[in-house]
């Protein structure tokens, strides 16, 4: 074996042993967001629930090698600060807060839409399935509940008539029970979209979870074998093998 090899690794070779393991902070990240969300809907909890998300988004995004995802991301961040600052500026005046707060919840969902995709992207490029491929769709999946829960926050912010009709627009807790009950199909009925675009985006939130559950998440617990050790890789052909049958 090549000093190469048997040496510590180099810059490039620690960036791709910890960019796996970044996937239990997205989690907790996650957790906190949901928490500050439900706990605080005033103007100081919205800030510090930005920044959570802008943190999230970011750890979630250094899973791609991609310099053209990450130059999006860092554009997407700018704007996000500089809506909020404007907004700061400006003093969040009737005139104009929903306004503010849609845009704002806006680029966050497409954050959130970029960074499940990415996450995925990356899970497929493994060739193992174990604790940290099981972390990251989990991951994933609760990044598509927030992304939407955001998206719906976005538009009882920016369309004229209340987004959940009689109910009101709701707050950000409520945008976010709506969601993960959406996602996960159970349903309550308690909180219902007026109509559209909410209506169609409830549909469309209900089918990605249901898909995602049955194909993502049901292929890694099936691979993935803790109690025996194991780790499930995709076979590779025996050196020499070049396909062929017979002689």
């Amino acid at each position: 074996m090549s000093s190469a090899a048997s040496g510590p690794p180099n810059r490039r070779q620690r960036w791709h042993l910890t960019t796996a393991n970044r996937y239990g902070l997205v989690l907790v990240l996650i957790l906190i967001t949901y928490v500050v969300s439900v706990a605080t809907d005033d103007r100081v909890g919205a800030v510090v629930v930005v920044l959570i998300q802008l943190a999230t988004v970011w750890i979630a995004f250094t899973v791609s090698e991609s310099r053209r995802i990450r130059h999006v991301a860092t554009v997407g961040f700018c704007i996000v600060l500089a809506v909020a600052v404007l907004g700061g500026a400006v003093g969040f005046t009737a005139e104009n807060s929903n306004a503010v707060t849609g845009i704002i919840y806006s680029v966050n969902a497409v954050l959130y839409l970029l960074a499940p995709v990415l996450i995925l992207i990356h899970l497929v490029k493994r060739r193992t399935i174990d604790l940290q491929t099981f972390l990251g769709a989990i991951a994933a999946y609760l990044l598509l509940g927030m992304m939407f829960a955001f998206t719906y926050r976005a538009i009882g912010e920016l369309q004229a008539g209340p987004f959940f009709g009689p109910a009101g627009d709701g707050t950000t807790a409520d945008d976010l029970f709506f969601s993960f009950i959406t996602l996960t199909t159970t349903g309550y009925g308690n909180l219902v979209p007026k109509d559209n675009p909410g209506e169609s985006l409830a549909v469309l939130e209900a089918i990605t979870g249901q898909l995602f559950l049955v194909t993502a998440v049901a292929k890694i617990v099936t691979g993935w074998n803790p109690g025996l050790g194991q780790q499930f890789r995709r076979p590779e052909p025996p050196e020499g093998d070049t396909g062929r049958v017979g002689p």
